[in-house]
């Protein structure tokens, strides 16, 4: 669904990655308890999950448990996560090992419900922006069925500037709106660290909503102050 097409007082967001393990999740997480601290109802969503492991209540994943945490709305899993696969691999193939199809309509059709739920709603990606759900979709097909606003999590590695801008390009080549950025430090050996920022600044067309350190242990409650949300309040 179009974010237009929402009541006026709530917001959604897109999650994407420049590629996995970039730090979607903890972004995501930062951004939710920083719609918090300002007063809000949130939920965080995540469609598609590879890797969950059996738990008491059916199939559990990391990332969709701390999204759940940063989260002060209670929805059902169902909604949050349509999709938990247990092999931790590429989603089309831990879906076509698990006999299950990725279904992007029950995806679309679960994020409506969670939006009347919450004023703010943030959906996290899997992998990065282009990596296949099924035989004839992606990622980036999810995206554009739901319409929202992308906000990139860059890994701030060797190879970043130039993985950023394509995913960027892409992105825009679906007809979305890359409303900001996150630059995450995930190696904390990066050389050159600040000129590689400036040049991600200077070329993505888009604000930086914020600068993560790097973190050993998974933080979200740090890096929730470095999320500047008058970049998004101000987006139209």
């Amino acid at each position: 669904m179009p974010i237009n097409n929402l009541h006026r007082e709530k917001k959604a967001y897109f999650i994407t990655g420049t590629d996995t393990g970039v730090g979607k999740t903890l972004a995501a997480c930062a951004l939710l308890q920083a719609f918090v601290k300002q007063g809000h109802k949130v939920v965080g969503m995540k469609p598609v999950a590879a890797g969950c492991v059996e738990a008491p209540a059916g199939l559990c994943c990391e990332d969709v448990e701390n999204l759940r945490a940063a989260s002060n709305v209670v929805a059902p899993q169902e909604w949050v996560n349509p999709y938990a696969l247990i092999s931790p691999v590429a989603p089309h193939i831990a879906a076509e090992q698990a006999g299950v199809e990725v279904n992007l309509e029950q995806i679309d059709k679960s994020f409506r419900q969670l939006s009347e739920m919450a004023d703010v709603t943030v959906v996290e990606g899997v992998g990065g922006f282009v990596v296949p759900l099924n035989d004839r979709q992606d990622t980036a097909d999810m995206a554009e069925m739901l319409g929202l606003p992308v906000i990139l999590v860059v890994g701030m590695r060797l190879g970043c500037i130039n993985h950023a801008l394509l995913t960027a390009q892409a992105i825009r080549h679906k007809g979305l709106r890359l409303v900001a950025w996150v630059a995450n430090r995930i190696d904390p050996d990066m050389s050159a660290f600040d000129e590689n920022l400036r040049a991600l600044e200077t070329r993505l067309a888009a604000p930086l909503l914020g600068v993560i350190p790097y973190q050993a242990e998974f933080n979200p409650a740090a890096a929730s102050g470095l999320m500047d949300l008058n970049i998004l309040n101000s987006c139209k």
